[in-house]
Order: structure tokens, then sequence, then C-alpha cells
């Protein structure tokens, strides 16, 4: 039986984007010890790296820090209809090399400071990277919070993150727990991971006063990446994390599921 003291005790959340530790464990995210962010600066928008500096910088908590990655912009890159996980996250589909030839024309016109490495090539480089800065924080008494294996709502460096830390769990050894949150878009990944074994999860309640704090510093930071009127769940449960997929089972099920809709991409 787990509890919030049995499992955030010695504990961190390490989400890939500033606000998913706050979207995706907003149970858990006033009690555990550390926070680690991985993403800070996204080409796209050369406002939002400073933007969510500032927003970490006026924390409503101690101990949260940010790797300062560079997101590669893979939002909406792979096909969610007939998702693969590949061995950097997940398999990015021919939007890369489409969004990489008009960023291409676009800095040739110098209206574009998209890195001339492309999309895919990042998203690769990323996985090391997060896989080199991750390891020296990580121990194998630890209970490590990080994003589900079909990235919450679908989100291709959700994956990512999350194969990351199933390597790194198979090398040290920590306790590495889920989040419970899903939409239609991630299902048909997030059904490859269905079993008949009675899940050992923990479900706690969201700590909305807090959740509230830590937006409304987003807000005014000006990097706030939600719906305005999110309404927070009244619970989120956390499962540890499969190593792999289940064989699709007729019988097969999931623990509760946080399910939820977004506007397409």
């Amino acid at each position: 039986t787990h509890s919030l003291s049995s499992i955030t005790d010695n504990s961190l959340i390490i989400a890939a984007h500033p606000d998913d530790e706050l979207l995706w464990f907003a149970a858990i995210l006033h009690k555990v010890d550390r926070v680690i962010i991985a993403f800070e600066d996204f080409w796209p928008d050369p406002n939002m790296g400073p933007a969510r500096a500032k927003a970490l910088t006026n924390y409503p908590r101690n101990n949260v820090s940010s790797l300062r990655l560079s997101e590669a912009a893979t939002y909406g890159c792979a096909d969610w209809n007939n998702p693969e996980v590949s061995q950097w996250g997940i398999e990015l589909g021919r939007t890369c090399e489409l969004r990489d030839a008009k960023q291409k024309a676009l800095r040739l016109a110098g209206k574009s400071k998209a890195p001339k490495l492309g999309i895919r090539v990042r998203y690769q480089s990323n996985f090391d990277e997060l896989t080199e800065r991750l390891r020296p924080e990580l121990s194998a008494d630890m209970n490590v919070f990080t994003h589900n294996p079909w990235g919450e709502y679908g989100h291709e460096d959700h994956v990512q993150l999350h194969q990351v830390l199933i390597g790194l769990r198979e090398e040290i050894g920590f306790n590495l727990w889920m989040s419970n949150y899903c939409t239609e878009r991630a299902l048909p990944l997030a059904k490859r991971y269905f079993n008949t074994v009675d899940n050992d999860f923990v479900e706690l309640p969201v700590n909305r006063a807090f959740a509230d704090e830590v937006a409304q510093v987003y807000r005014e930071a000006g990097c706030w990446t939600w719906a305005d009127d999110w309404q927070w769940f009244k619970s989120e449960c956390y499962l540890p994390a499969p190593s792999n997929q289940s064989k699709m089972q007729s019988q097969g099920h999931l623990f509760p599921l946080n399910l939820f809709n977004i506007d397409p991409v």
C-alpha cells in the first residue's frame, strides 16, 4: 500500500517543459523533494525561453531547477493514429522534413532563427543529452515521477523523456512512477500498455490551492502554455512505469485515467 508520505520520500519530479510538473503532478508538486525540468528554449518562439526562466526564478517553492535544453519542436510530428516507439522516444514522420524545409527557406530570407541541425537530428541528440545530464541526479533509493509512455496528450518530448528514464531505471534501479492523464489522441499508444494484471497504483488528491499559485506565476511570466479555463482534476493516480508494451489482451485494462480533451494540433 502506497501513501503520499511513502512515495514522496526521497522524491523527484522530472518533467519535459515548464508547467508540465504542475499539469500532470499537481497532487505531489508541493511535497516532492526536488523538481527538474528538461527544456527551456523553444526556437519557434524566442520569447519563450526567457519567460520560462523568469517563471522558474519566481517559483513558489524551493529546489526547482532546469537543465535548460532546447526543444526540438517535435509536437505534432509523430503519427498518433499508428504510433511507434523508437530508441529516441517515438518515431517522427515527414512533418519533420516539411517543417525543416519551411524553416530553411525562412532562414535564407532572414526571417527565421531555426537551428540548422533539423528537428529529427535535434530530437535524437536531446535523447542522448537527457540521458547524460540526468544520470548523476539519480540514485537507486529514489522515487522518480515522470510522464507516462504515451505522453499524456500525445507530446513527442514527453514520450522521449519517459524512454530516457526507463533506460536509466534499468541502469540505476530507482522507483519510476508515471502520471495517469490521457487524451483520445494518445489512446492508440496508451492501449498498448493495457494488461490483465491488477495495477498497484496510488490515488492522491490534487492540491488545487498550490496549483493555482504556480499557474499564476507562469501566467504573469507570459509562458503559461495551457488553457486559461483549465479545471484541475480532484485527484491523480500514479503507477509504477512499465518497462515494455503489453501483448494485446481481450480483457486488458489500465489504471484509472484522467481523460480530457484538447484542441487538435
